[in-house]
């Protein structure tokens, strides 16, 4: 490599190392180690910033509830950016809560798809089969497999064998069964249930970097 191409590669490699660092120095960015979302074995999935030490917020959801629904409209664009400022680490949980149908059909056929989507993909999956919930809620049969599998591949996950086989929803079923709560959404601030406040994104907000929940 003559000495000119050689000052050329170094000036390049400056400048990207100089690039990571300023975006890791922008005003409100978490730490270096960064913000991703994870995926766990139980199926609940983690955005946090892995080297903060942020308040925790549980939200439990079923993703044919409408007021869960009316939540995530609310105050969904609050969390995922205090949760990316790496303020607070939000851990989903999609679960069943009904028992009755076509309800708790169409509810197991959206988690169980919602676990076929890798990470990545996931918060727009999510964004996704809110705007398709069916209604009205109680009558309406809806988040039908194929639709499912057209929305996963609407947000860039090509999926469709694992959505359209339902692999993941015993797995789904079994893990649900094991969470003990009374409705959804349920939201836990470090493990103070929060009440009404939560639908509100300035109260909310004020509840978390406050670091304090409020119980019902």
């Amino acid at each position: 490599m003559n000495k000119r191409l050689a000052a050329v590669v170094a000036a390049g490699v400056a400048l990207v190392v100089l690039l990571t660092v300023v975006a890791f120095s922008e005003p409100g960015s978490s730490s270096a180690q960064g913000v991703r979302l994870t995926r766990q074995p139980d199926g609940s999935m983690v955005l946090a910033d892995r080297g903060g030490d942020a308040p925790v917020l549980d939200l439990y959801e079923d993703f044919d509830c409408p007021v869960c629904k009316e939540l995530h409209t609310r105050v969904n664009a609050t969390i995922e950016r205090l949760a990316k400022e790496g303020k607070v680490k939000v851990v989903f949980h999609p679960v069943t809560v009904f028992e009755d149908e076509p309800m708790r059909s169409n509810s197991v056929r959206a988690a169980a798809a919602a676990r076929c989507v890798p990470e990545e993909s996931w918060l727009a999956f999510r964004d996704e089969l809110y705007a398709m919930q069916p209604s009205p809620h109680g009558l309406a049969s809806g988040f039908e497999v194929q639709d499912l599998a057209e929305a996963a591949r609407k947000v860039g996950a090509s999926v469709d064998q694992c959505v359209t086989s339902q692999s993941y929803a015993d797995e789904h079923l079994r893990e649900s069964a094991k969470i003990k709560i009374d409705g959804t959404p349920t939201l836990l601030l470090d493990g103070e249930q929060l009440g009404n406040e939560a639908f509100d994104p300035a109260t909310l907000e004020r509840a978390i970097t406050g670091g304090t929940g409020v119980t019902v």
